[in-house]
């Protein structure tokens, strides 16, 4: 037969050791984890704002281009049209032949 008086106290020293062993080498890792965990939060917080700066840095950049595309735009206009009215009056004022 199992003799409980001396067997309880050893079950409760075990589930002690383990507990404190567990704590003791747990403890650290899972402090860590939130550490990362708290970092990677801050990390995607900041990230959306640096990233709606880059959004608005390009979009900024694509506006400047885009106007300076519709001058370039108007001047090729004008010298097309200006060539086209040179070309009607030389072709106007040839003689017949």
């Amino acid at each position: 037969m199992i003799d409980w008086d001396a067997v309880a106290p050893m079950i409760v020293a075990i589930v002690l050791f383990l507990t404190v062993g567990g704590v003791i080498i747990l403890r650290p890792i899972a402090k860590r984890i939130g550490d990362l965990l708290e970092v990677y939060a801050r990390e995607r917080e900041g990230g959306m704002e640096v990233e709606m700066r880059q959004m608005r840095e390009l979009l900024e950049s694509m506006n400047g281009r885009l106007h300076l595309m519709e001058e370039r735009q108007d001047f090729t206009d004008r010298l097309l049209e200006s060539a086209k009215e040179e070309t009607r009056r030389e072709l106007g004022s040839r003689p017949s032949a």
